[in-house]
């Protein structure tokens, strides 16, 4: 069974290319994730303030594109993203609207 994850593909006002995610990202849908950051051309913002859940499967995607993305994160996932270690090594805004 696939967990619900929804990824909306976009572009921020300052011609950044925008991905947002929403729901939970864990071992079932962890492809779409990597096929939706494989195929955004150049740097990208992730947007994870509506994801809900975020297992290690999708930190492995995470840090296999830390090169390249920009990630802004909900409460939830900061404490994740910088104990994991991905903030030391990709971008991590907190999710508030000024980085969106």
């Amino acid at each position: 069974m696939t967990t619900p994850l929804t990824l909306t593909p976009g572009v921020r006002p300052d011609g950044a290319a925008l991905l947002t995610a929403a729901g939970e990202i864990d071992m079932s849908n962890t492809a779409a994730l990597e096929a939706a950051l494989e195929s955004t051309p150049g740097p990208v913002v992730l947007d994870l303030t509506s994801v809900e859940y975020l297992d290690s499967a999708g930190l492995s995607v995470l840090f296999a594109h830390a090169d390249h993305i920009t990630l802004i994160a909900n409460p939830l996932l900061t404490p994740v993203l910088t104990i994991s270690g991905l903030a030391d090594i990709a971008t991590v805004h907190d999710g508030d609207l000024d980085a969106r």
